[in-house]
């Protein structure tokens, strides 16, 4: 591990985000300047990725749930090799530019949801993680494990003050979705001022209540988050929380520690200020240190050899198994295995809605047998039940019914991260009384 390039990394994370917010007039600094070196580390080190294909079935996922970060996105992203041009960057939060005020799905390669209500990238990522543990137990085979990834996400005092990242963690952990890492920066700033206004509580021991395996550390200690990340691999049985303690907007020498850099540009006079910290040039706007450009120059091509490296699993796979590479093929084009027989109903028949409604979701299932999904504590209320498939759990990572327990907000949003992952269709049941509970996830 390169150190000096990754620091490098990290300042040009902090200076091209600043930049960006200070041109935009409007923006988020605080995270971008206080998660660099994470950030850094993720695209440089820990994430298997291919720039050069954004879409790649088996890279790892990365959520940033506190999505008002997105500068930390953005820098990363074009750094490494995505099609996140300086352009872009320097037209950031304006019309037209791929790098929105927060991460849009779909606008910006890399980007792998939409995040900004805080805590519901946390429950995608969830929703990613359970996708990954299905496909995984329905195509892999002992000589051919092509759906082997990891999902990653970085949330913040916001998010785990929120509802539905309570729901989305207790079901994680009951799940025991041990290829689900987040990443808690801890500032224990708001922006009202401290987290001891409102948010006192021990995290560690609350997501050990969950289930999750809970490790601490340093923000900016390359080597000591690395071997976090290694232990977190390591236990697969049990989702992780990694706490790392942070400055919110460090780099910025008057700012850094308020609530003050969590909203609003830094302003001319602490950018100079932290030019001069940072050794970079006074007029250097935009800056990018020659030896980050370097450094993901050469990470490039083992990025690229690691997808190649799968590419030929996944040929070899195909061949040993035509069948279920049709069957992948139709679960990742969305297209039916089989003929949709809609159910019949007679004029005038009564009939209660959710019976209809439970007799056309049976038919669904059977033309798309990757329709999976389940109700929040209403399977039988809501008629929600698939026939076939049984019930996704620890004991039976193929199964097709989830049950999602009291947590409507938290179902939404995990139905969200599974059809974000890609070759699943979800579906979730309610009460229409309820569906309040869920409109933010809807929305999104």
């Amino acid at each position: 591990m390169d150190t000096a390039a990754l620091q490098k990394v990290a300042l040009t994370v902090r200076t091209l985000s600043m930049d960006a917010i200070q041109k935009a007039n409007s923006g988020h600094p605080g995270l971008p300047l206080g998660c660099a070196e994470l950030g850094a580390l993720l695209y440089g080190e820990i994430l298997k990725h291919d720039p050069s294909d954004p879409a790649w079935l088996d890279r790892d996922r990365f959520v940033l749930s506190a999505g008002h970060g997105s500068m930390f996105l953005y820098s990363l992203l074009h750094l490494s090799g995505y099609k996140v041009s300086l352009d872009d960057i320097r037209a950031f939060r304006q019309i037209g530019s791929p790098c929105a005020g927060h991460p849009e799905y779909g606008h910006c390669p890399g980007v792998e949801t939409t995040t900004g209500p805080l805590g519901q990238g946390l429950a995608n990522a969830v929703g990613m993680a359970i996708a990954e543990r299905m496909l995984a137990a329905r195509f892999n085979t002992p000589a051919h494990p092509v759906i082997d990834h990891w999902t990653y996400a970085l949330a913040g005092d916001g998010c785990l003050q929120e509802g539905v990242s309570a729901e989305a963690s207790s079901l994680a952990g009951h799940l025991g979705l041990g290829k689900l890492i987040v990443f808690y920066d801890s500032n224990r700033i708001t922006i009202d001022g401290g987290t001891e206004l409102s948010f006192t509580e021990d995290v560690a021991r609350r997501y050990e209540a969950y289930g999750w395996k809970v490790l601490s550390g340093d923000m900016y200690d390359f080597e000591g988050v690395a071997r976090l990340v290694a232990e977190a691999k390591a236990d697969t049985d049990r989702p992780k929380l990694i706490i790392l303690k942070s400055v919110i907007g460090k780099g910025a020498p008057t700012m850094q520690g308020s609530h003050k850099v969590h909203g609003a540009p830094l302003g001319a006079e602490e950018i100079k200020r932290a030019r001069e910290a940072m050794g970079v040039p006074a007029n250097a706007d935009f800056y990018v240190a020659p030896e980050a450009v370097s450094y993901f120059e050469g990470r490039r091509a083992a990025f690229r050899k690691t997808r190649e490296a799968w590419n030929a699993l996944y040929a070899a796979w195909r061949a040993a198994n035509p069948g279920k590479a049709q069957e992948l093929d139709a679960f990742l084009s969305g297209k039916a295995s089989a003929p949709f027989a809609a159910p019949a109903f007679a004029p005038g028949e009564s009939l209660a809605t959710r019976a209809a409604s439970g007799k056309a979701l049976a038919a669904a299932a059977a033309a798309w047998p990757n329709l999976v999904g389940g109700s929040a504590d209403l399977t039988g209320p809501n008629s929600s039940q698939l026939p076939e498939g049984g019930v996704f759990s620890r004991a039976n990572p193929a199964g097709r019914m989830i049950h999602y327990g009291v947590r409507e907000h938290a179902m939404a949003a995990v139905s969200n991260g599974l059809a974000l992952h890609g070759g699943l269709r979800p579906f979730c049941a309610t009460f229409l009384v309820f569906a309040d509970y869920l409109r933010p996830a809807l929305r999104l």
